[in-house]
C-alpha cells in the first residue's frame, strides 16, 4: 500500500459530494478532510482507520442553526451534555445556541463569556453561539462580534421570558447602525402584536384557539418592516422560523431586489398540521404556530423555488409540567416544540413524497445553515480543508420515535409514536466518532466555534 499522510478514511458507495454522489474516499488528516477520492477503492497502510459505509449515505454533518439549549439557568429544561447528544444521535455535527431560555441571557460580553465557561467540556458536537439585541444593549454587540459571536437575534413580540424583553423600532434603528460593516447577522423572530378580531373558538383546550391568536398577518406585519431595515442598512437579516406563508410575496420581493435576507422554516412546520392537533395536546404549541395544510404546501414550494433558504428545529424544550399536558391549556402551556435529534429523519421522512433528494436535504440543513452563522468555510460540505464532519445513515431503514431512544433531557414531543425514515449509523466531528449505532464518545469531543472578525469599520 502507498505511503499515506490520513489517520482515518471514509469510504462509501454513495458519498454525497459538492457535484455529485458517487464512490469516494474521504481521506482525514487532524480532523480535516485532507483528500477526496473518487472511484475505484484505494487501499491504505494499517496505521490508517478505515470506516467502510458500503451502500449507507455518507453526507456532511447536519447544522442546526438555531437550537435553545438553556444552560446556565434552566438547566433542567435541557443543557449542554443533552442537546449535543441528542444532535450527535441525530447526524448534527453543529448546533448554533439561541440568546434566551438562558439566565443571563446573551445580550453582554460577560453573559457570552459566561456561555463559553459553562459549555467548555461538555460538548458532544461543536457549538456556536448567537448573541441577542435587547433595548439599551447596543453598546455591547462590537465587543461580542470581536469575541465570535455568531450573529445577533431579537424579537419583535414579547419574547416568552422576561429577561430577554423585545425591541421597538428605535431600538432596531440603534442596533443596527452598529451591525452596519460588520459581517454580522440579525436575526428576527418576526410575530408583531395586533389586536385580534373575534374568536370563533375560545375553549383553551382547543388548538383552534390558540391558532386563532396568533393569526398570519402578525408575521406578515413583521416581516415587512424586516424587509424595510433590511433595505435601509444593508445588513445581512435573517428571518427565523417562518410559518405564513402569506409572508412569501414580502420575502419574494425583497430577495428580487437583491437585498441580503434570508428566510428559514421548521420541521414542525413541515411536517406537523393545524387540522391533526387534537384537543390538549400542548406538545404541538408554539410561536408562531403550526398552520393548515395548505399553508404547508406553500412552504414546501418556497422551499424548491428557494424563497425558503433553510430548515432547522428551533428546538426549544421545557420541564413536562409546563407543558400543562394534565389541563391541556394552550392558552397558558409553554410554546415550544422538542426536536433537535430528529430533523434529519422529519425531513427525509416528508421529502420523498415531495420528490426532494439528498442534494436538497444538503443545501437546506448544511449549506446554508453553516454559512448563516458564518462557518461555511469551515461546515456545510464535503470539501477538501473543511472540518471532517460527517453522518453516516440509512436513507431506506425506518424507526419510531419512543421516550427510551430521545436524547434531549425531557421527552416532552409531538413526534412520540411518529414512524420515521432515515437512520443515522454513525456521526463524526472532526474525523472522530461521537455517535455509532446507539452509543457515544466516551468523553465529550465537541469544541467551541467562535466567528472569525473581518470588520470594515
Amino acid at each position: 500500500a502507498a505511503k499515506t499522510n490520513f489517520d482515518k478514511v471514509v469510504r462509501g458507495k454513495r458519498v454525497i459530494l459538492s457535484d455529485e454522489i458517487c464512490p469516494a474516499e474521504i481521506c482525514i488528516k487532524d480532523g480535516v478532510i485532507a483528500d477526496i477520492r473518487k472511484g475505484d477503492p484505494s487501499s491504505f497502510d494499517g496505521s490508517v482507520e478505515v470506516i467502510d459505509a458500503g451502500d449507507l449515505y455518507v453526507m456532511p454533518g447536519v447544522v442546526d442553526s438555531h437550537v435553545h439549549v438553556n444552560e446556565p439557568g434552566r438547566t433542567q429544561w435541557e443543557g449542554y451534555v443533552t442537546a449535543t447528544r441528542a444532535a450527535a444521535a441525530g447526524g448534527i455535527t453543529t448546533i448554533v445556541d439561541m440568546p434566551l431560555n438562558s439566565i443571563p441571557s446573551t445580550t453582554t460580553l460577560s453573559a457570552f463569556q459566561t456561555k463559553l465557561e459553562v459549555a467548555r467540556d461538555k460538548l458532544y458536537v461543536d457549538v456556536a453561539f448567537w448573541g441577542g439585541v435587547v433595548p439599551g444593549n447596543d453598546r455591547e454587540l462590537q465587543s461580542m462580534i470581536d469575541a465570535g459571536i455568531s450573529g445577533f437575534k431579537c424579537f419583535l413580540i414579547h419574547s416568552g421570558v422576561d429577561e430577554f424583553p423585545h425591541v421597538t423600532e428605535a431600538d432596531l434603528h440603534k442596533a443596527l447602525q452598529v451591525l452596519q460593516g460588520t459581517n454580522s447577522v440579525l436575526l428576527f423572530h418576526a410575530e408583531v402584536d395586533q389586536t385580534i378580531d373575534t374568536q370563533t373558538s375560545t375553549s383553551p383546550e382547543a388548538y383552534q384557539t390558540f391558532l386563532e391568536s396568533r393569526p398570519k398577518s402578525m408575521e406578515n406585519h413583521a416581516i415587512q418592516l424586516v424587509s424595510d431595515m433590511c433595505q435601509q442598512y444593508g445588513v445581512r437579516c435573517h428571518i427565523v422560523h417562518l410559518s405564513s406563508a402569506e409572508a412569501l410575496p414580502i420575502i419574494r420581493a425583497a430577495k428580487q431586489r437583491g437585498l441580503p435576507l434570508t428566510v428559514e422554516t421548521c420541521h414542525h412546520y413541515l411536517s406537523l398540521l393545524a387540522e391533526e392537533v387534537p384537543d390538549r395536546a400542548t406538545q404541538f404549541k408554539c410561536c408562531p404556530p403550526i398552520r393548515d395544510r395548505n399553508n404547508q404546501d406553500l412552504l414546501w414550494e418556497a422551499l424548491k423555488a428557494r424563497d425558503i433558504d433553510m430548515v432547522v428545529s428551533d428546538h426549544s424544550p421545557c420541564t413536562a409540567d409546563l407543558k400543562l399536558l394534565d389541563t391541556g391549556d394552550f392558552t397558558s402551556a409553554w410554546g415550544g416544540v422538542a426536536s433537535v435529534q430528529f430533523g434529519l429523519s422529519l425531513f427525509w421522512t416528508n421529502a420523498a413524497q415531495r420528490n426532494l433528494t439528498v442534494r436538497d436535504l444538503v443545501d437546506w440543513m448544511c449549506v446554508m445553515t453553516s454559512d448563516l452563522c458564518g462557518m461555511g468555510h469551515r461546515k456545510g460540505s464535503l470539501q477538501v480543508g473543511k472540518d471532517a464532519d460527517l453522518v453516516i445513515w440509512d436513507p431506506d431503514g425506518t424507526f419510531t420515535v419512543t421516550a427510551d431512544i430521545i436524547q434531549h433531557r425531557n421527552k416532552v414531543t409531538p413526534y412520540l409514536g411518529k414512524v420515521l425514515r432515515g437512520v443515522v449509523h454513525r456521526t463524526l466531528v472532526r474525523g472522530q466518532t461521537v455517535f455509532q449505532n446507539g452509543t457515544f464518545s466516551s468523553q465529550p469531543l465537541g469544541a467551541i466555534l467562535l466567528k472569525p472578525t473581518t470588520s470594515t469599520k
